[in-house]
């Protein structure tokens, strides 16, 4: 099981878990453009984070070029960059969008699976999960601005969000497609599309591997609203605001008891989860296939 895109995905040789994140500077800060009080960016290499601390929100921006990939290190810097909000009690609300034209994020990243080491595989997936309980689990509201193609990983991260908005573009679809690539979701994973848009919708579309444009995404619901692309960013912060209103204490008891059941059957089989991801990314009929994959993806790039 694993959460891989079927669009271009960077074949390049990343750092092996545990090593220094090159260039990172988290917590590095800068004035932004135009910046009142509370208008200091901060971020790292691949998160580049702009705080309004005057409303109460910051937006988190992807830019893990070409496509967003989540790479290992991807994923620590937005753990770490999710964390230093959340511990931030000036912040209530995130919005979660890309930096990169064109693509939210197209899922993760398939050299961090390819030839590597069970101790690699089973670090990465560690991280994965990490991500996804954070997102999951947070105490703040967040809302997807998806201004982009969402497929596998990245619509892992949209899943996670109270609210979800969608740029009225056919080619920025949204799904789990793993099903087109022979591998499955996660079972946490299949559980959040399942509360989501039911079991019904959530079963023909996992077992088909869909990916659904906007008008589709909206009926179906995985997505909320689909808004023009140049309208995205202001009805995220709209959208946020409606959120901000309901006091925090009754909004985040309700969000905890909605989702703790789903949180907690990964917290309390998560051991068994990285080994069953191990074992089956490391059977040689998947490595085959992963490094077919990669090197197609060398040739449409070359």
């Amino acid at each position: 099981m694993a959460l891989v895109a079927s669009v271009r995905v960077p074949a390049r040789v990343l750092l092996r878990a545990g090593a220094r994140l090159p260039g990172a500077a988290l917590g590095r800060t800068e004035r932004a453009a135009g910046g009142g009080d509370g208008a200091r960016r901060f971020g790292s290499q691949r998160v580049l984070v702009e705080p309004d601390a005057g409303a109460g929100v910051a937006v988190m921006k992807f830019k893990n070029p070409p496509v967003n990939s989540l790479s290992l290190e991807f994923l620590t810097e937005l753990v770490i960059s999710l964390e230093k909000l959340e511990n931030d009690k000036s912040f209530r609300g995130v919005i979660l969008t890309s930096d990169r034209p064109g693509v939210f994020s197209a899922g993760l990243d398939l050299t961090e699976m390819c030839g590597r080491s069970p101790a690699h595989y089973a670090g990465y997936w560690k991280a994965v999960q990490e991500l996804w309980l954070r997102l999951y689990q947070s105490n703040l509201v967040l809302v997807s601005a998806i201004n982009g193609a969402c497929p596998a990983g990245g619509c892992l991260v949209a899943l996670t969000c109270d609210y979800r908005i969608l740029a009225d573009n056919p080619r920025y679809c949204i799904g789990l497609n793993e099903t087109q690539l022979g591998i499955i979701a996660p079972f946490w994973l299949k559980d959040t599309l399942e509360n989501t848009i039911g079991h019904r919708a959530a079963e023909r579309a996992l077992q088909l591997g869909l990916l659904f444009p906007p008008a589709e995404a909206l009926q179906v619901g995985i997505v909320d609203q689909v808004v023009p692309e140049e309208q995205v960013q202001s009805t995220a912060l709209s959208a946020i605001a409606q959120w901000m209103a309901i006091p925090d204490h009754a909004r985040q008891l309700t969000k905890a008891m909605m989702r703790k059941a789903t949180a907690s059957r990964l917290v309390t089989q998560r051991d068994a989860d990285v080994q069953n991801f191990v074992s089956f990314i490391s059977k040689d009929s998947i490595q085959k296939s992963l490094q077919m994959y990669l090197e197609r993806l060398k040739e449409e790039k070359g």
